[in-house]
Formats: structure tokens, C-alpha cells, sequence
């Protein structure tokens, strides 16, 4: 058996291959080796997959991808941590955007983007990626991402800048005030995490003129900053991955098109790619 991972800094997507049916699919939160050290992903581990863990024995490989393993020290915190926990299986771990490259690109050349909770970019050359100097996190990138679309959304209701009627159903929503939001983004942890949850907020509202501005300037953002970082970037498909990108691809793909990005594919989530193009690059 083959146990693949997909983690961001929400949520880590487990998919077992089964030759006797289909991947069984497990869920946890995400795996960030840059907030979490070894001791605390292994029990979050035990606590929750643990309908995963009896699998141990017959699981011979474990390919994880994830937010935070952009470095060989990131990579041994998962890596151990997974190894206490399934001791007999090859484990490999890499960066969530070579996940998303797979994913998305296969083996051919492209730029691949993440857009969830967080955002990055880099390009891959049908074999390897090749990190820019994007991916800087919540407080000083994550250009488009949900967590800059719930900080713009907060910010906005809490400085009187959203329209009223908006405004009021901000309120309604969620009961904010400036203590509550201090609260969260500066004493407790996972403030990132917080900060995108708002985002949801803008689904039901998307037609209004304040989200598509709302959208349309932080898309451009990400163009700007990053797509546009590279003097090819109009050679290449580029491709997305991430919930943001998936629920608002019509504002992406029209600002794309305004910036002469050619879209290639934009998916929730990789982990059903991800999974088979391991299973095919392993001749299994």
C-alpha cells in the first residue's frame, strides 16, 4: 500500500491506495513542521487518524507534501514524526508545491500556484521546481490568499470602511470586536488559520460590487507580486490549486486573462492527481 499526504496550513488530505477497491481517504489538521515540532504532529497523529494507523503494516511508502517542508531540517521533523508512528514504510517528504505541481502539471513545464489558506508559486520544469522568492507567509506575503482576503475583511469592517448593509451582515455573521480579534491574531495560535476562516463570508455576497473590487485587487496583487515575477510567465499554462482559487475562479480567470496568464488547471485540491501520478511514476 501507498499512503500520499497533502498538507496545508488548515487541513492535510491522507489517501490510501487499495488494490482491492478504492483509496480509502482520511482527514487531519494541518502539518506545518514551522508551528509544530515532532512530539506534537506525531499525537495529532494518534489522535486524528487513527483509523489509519492499523493500515501500518501493510503500508510499504509514505509520500508527504506539505506547507513548511521547503528545507532538509522541516522535512526530518515530519519525517520522524511519521516514523514513529509507521516504523517499517519508506517515507518521503517534500514541499506542498511540488504536490501541486505533480498534480496539476504532470510532466510537463508550467507554473503551478497555490491559492488556499496561503498562496505561493513556483515553476516547474517537468521534473523539479524551482522556488522563487515568494512564499512568505501571513504576515509578510500570501498575496490572494484567504488569510489576506479575512484580514482586508476585518480590517475593513473594524475601520467602518465596508458598506453599511455589508457591514451589518459581517456583524451578524460573526459578532466582532476589536478585543475579540486581537485576541486571536496576537495571543493565540494559528492566527493565519483564523484570519482565513473569513473568507467563506464573501461566497454568498460574491456579486456585490465590493467583493469582486475586494477580489479583483487581491488577485491582481498575486499577479503582480508573484506570476509576473517571472519574465516567462506568458510562455507557460499556469496552474492553481487551493480552495480560494477553486470557489472564486471565475474573478481569477478574469484577471489572468486581463494580465495575458494563461490558465491550465485549477483544482480544490490535489491529492486524487497526486495520488495516481505516484502510483503511475512507480509502475504500480
Amino acid at each position: 500500500m501507498i499512503l500520499v499526504a497533502d498538507s496545508g496550513s488548515s487541513k492535510t488530505d491522507w489517501l490510501l491506495s487499495d488494490t482491492e477497491g478504492e483509496p480509502k481517504a482520511f482527514r487531519s489538521v494541518g502539518l506545518n513542521p514551522y508551528f509544530l515540532n515532532q512530539q506534537e504532529i506525531t499525537k495529532i497523529l494518534q489522535e486524528q487518524i487513527a483509523d489509519l494507523i492499523p493500515y501500518a503494516p501493510q503500508i510499504s511508502e509514505i509520500y508527504f507534501f506539505g506547507a513548511g517542508c521547503s528545507s532538509p531540517d522541516r522535512h526530518e521533523i515530519i519525517s520522524n514524526a511519521l516514523t514513529a508512528l509507521f516504523p517499517k514504510s519508506y517515507i518521503s517528504v517534500d514541499s506542498d508545491l511540488l504536490a501541486s505541481a505533480y498534480a496539476t502539471c504532470g510532466h510537463e513545464k508550467g507554473f503551478c500556484c497555490i491559492l488556499g489558506t496561503g498562496s505561493n508559486i513556483s515553476f516547474f520544469d517537468g521534473e523539479e521546481i524551482h522556488d522563487g522568492q515568494h512564499g512568505l507567509g501571513y504576515v509578510l506575503g500570501d498575496e490572494g490568499a484567504g488569510t489576506i482576503i479575512g484580514k482586508t475583511l476585518i480590517t475593513d469592517f473594524l475601520y467602518g470602511r465596508m458598506p453599511t448593509d455589508i457591514s451589518t451582515l459581517f456583524n451578524d455573521a460573526y459578532h466582532l470586536d476589536k478585543e475579540v480579534v486581537i485576541k486571536n491574531v496576537y495571543q493565540k495560535p494559528s492566527a493565519n488559520t483564523y484570519l482565513a476562516t473569513f473568507s467563506k463570508f464573501l461566497f454568498d455576497i460574491r456579486d456585490t460590487t465590493y467583493v469582486q473590487d475586494l477580489l479583483r485587487n487581491l488577485f491582481q496583487e498575486f499577479v503582480d507580486t508573484n506570476i509576473k515575477s517571472y519574465p516567462q510567465y506568458n510562455k507557460f499554462k499556469c496552474n492553481f490549486v487551493g480552495s480560494i482559487a477553486y470557489v472564486f475562479a471565475d474573478e481569477l480567470k478574469a484577471v489572468c486573462e486581463a494580465n495575458d496568464v494563461h490558465i491550465g488547471k485549477i483544482i480544490k485540491q490535489p491529492i486524487n492527481d497526486l495520488l495516481q501520478f505516484i502510483i503511475e511514476r512507480n509502475g504500480q
